[in-house]
């Protein structure tokens, strides 16, 4: 089942004396965060942003109703969620947290390899970390040609390796 929530990043600090907080985003861009009118502390906390922009690769946030330096020092360490309702996805790409667990196939070889256990964002592309039992986990990069697809309703994402990527 997909969550209505997703985790958008984590406040990692304050930002000067004003209530500002910075935002570590877990996002393909810190960008992204700077879209949203309304973010979430919790489903039942939705905080009204007042003023964002990226710094360093973090975002800084003013949010309705956090105005002194105590205030923000507060929320450190706690994680903002997006509304799934507030985005609009490409038809081709999809959340992270709604494949992180799927079966992966590798169609090459004919059968299952694993499960996809993280995403690694900090490569050229990204990386699928497939999980398998007994055996080192496999590195598999989540660009063509390597992936062919992904069936969100069986809970597939089917691959294709090449020769000792995964043996």
């Amino acid at each position: 089942m997909k969550k209505q929530f997703l985790e958008a990043g984590k406040i990692v600090n304050t930002h000067g004396v004003m209530g500002e907080i910075k935002i570590q985003p877990w996002c393909d861009s810190p960008d992204v965060l700077l879209e949203f009118d309304i973010l979430y502390l919790s489903p039942e906390e939705p905080v009204k942003v007042q003023k964002a922009y990226v710094h360093k690769n973090c975002v800084i946030m003013r949010l309705e109703g956090i105005g002194s330096y105590e205030a923000a020092d507060a929320l450190k360490n706690r994680i903002l969620y997006l509304d799934r309702e507030d985005v609009a996805l490409p038809e081709d790409l999809v959340f992270i947290q709604d494949i992180l667990g799927f079966s992966v196939f590798d169609c090459r070889i004919g059968q299952t390899i694993g499960t996809l256990h993280e995403v690694n964002q900090n490569a050229g592309h990204d990386l699928y970390v497939i999980r398998r039992e007994g055996k080192p986990d496999a590195l598999i990069p989540a660009c063509k040609p390597f992936l062919k697809g992904i069936d969100m309703d069986a809970g597939v994402i089917t691959v294709e390796t090449i020769e000792g990527l995964v043996e």
